[in-house]
């Protein structure tokens, strides 16, 4: 394959400034997308299983669309496996250390159990090796239910968010605007940097997907936590990382499905997903045993992200 950048110092400053037009573009779309379901009058637990987790995860989508468009499927399925691993192994356990978490697992049974029917089914499929588009239209139907039910559901009926001064349409549409535009841009960028490099150091494309592109798609989400650490919206905190996980599941690769099809590499069956779904297990258990993550659970899920980190070198 061509390396289109004259050098490996390009390609890497590709990826950074990819990075940055990413993590720029989901605080803008994240931060419109709070201000017009504020204006709307949702719930903070809302907004987090919903409209936080949906503007969070579009840098994995866009991202996933674009590897998936220049023919890089294994940098896609590494983005979203690896970024939900990094979202409960690096991104909570983070918020986790900076002050503990508390959440009642009621409020968000559903949620959780949903990741991991999800996961288990996104398995399942790597079994079989193919991702169809009629896979991916039932995971993007799913989708669809998962956001109407949890609108309706009567657990979001509770502390409604309000605005000192609501914003105004305009600004939300330019920051949603703004922040799609430098989503696409920066998912460019970053991939056409990020194949280069694995050109030039004969890494595979997977693990591209899995470290570089799963830490930086994530930054968004830890933005997003810290600031809801700072608001103390423990809530909105863990239900935008339960939330992020099942829209880059059904939504990312069902979106993705739908245009491009692709093949799953066998690895991940073994390797990869196993771990994603032990983080998600290990999230269920913490909620159900102590309503809560602790700062000692924080620090076990980070060792643990730690050395998994380390088995990918």
């Amino acid at each position: 394959m061509e390396v289109t950048y004259p050098s490996i110092a390009i390609a890497f400053l590709a990826v950074f400034g990819g990075l940055s037009l990413l993590i720029a573009g989901g605080e803008m779309l994240v931060t419109g997308a709070i201000k017009l379901a504020a204006r709307l009058g949702m719930r903070p637990l809302l907004i987090g299983l919903t409209v936080v987790a949906f503007g969070t995860s579009m840098p994995e989508f866009f991202v996933s669309m674009a590897a998936s468009g220049k023919g890089h499927p294994d940098i896609m399925l590494g983005n979203v496996t690896g970024s939900n691993i990094a979202n409960i192994g690096l991104v909570l356990a983070i918020s986790a250390l900076l002050r503990p978490l508390a959440v009642r697992y009621s409020r968000l049974r559903l949620e959780l159990w949903a990741v991991l029917a999800a996961s288990a089914i996104f398995a399942g499929i790597t079994w079989y090796g193919y991702f169809s588009r009629l896979t991916g239209l039932f995971f993007m139907a799913l989708l669809v239910w998962y956001t109407v039910f949890v609108y309706r559901h009567p657990a979001g009926k509770v502390d409604i968010i309000e605005e000192k001064k609501p914003a105004s349409f305009l600004l939300i549409a330019l920051l949603c605007g703004g922040g799609l535009l430098a989503l696409s841009q920066g998912s460019d960028f970053f991939i056409q940097g990020a194949v280069d490099i694995a050109l030039f150091f004969g890494v595979t494309e997977l693990i591209i997907g899995l470290t570089m592109a799963a830490v930086g798609t994530s930054l968004p989400e830890l933005a997003s936590c810290i600031s809801a650490i700072r608001r103390n919206e423990t809530d909105l905190l863990v239900g935008n990382i339960i939330g992020s996980n099942l829209f880059n599941l059904l939504m990312v690769l069902g979106g993705t499905a739908l245009l491009y099809p692709f093949a799953i590499p066998v690895e991940l069956l073994w390797r990869d997903i196993p771990v994603m779904i032990g983080f998600s297990v290990a999230l269920l258990l913490f909620l159900i045993s102590r309503q809560q993550v602790s700062r000692p659970a924080g620090l076990v899920l980070i060792l643990a992200y730690g050395i998994y980190m380390y088995g990918l070198t």
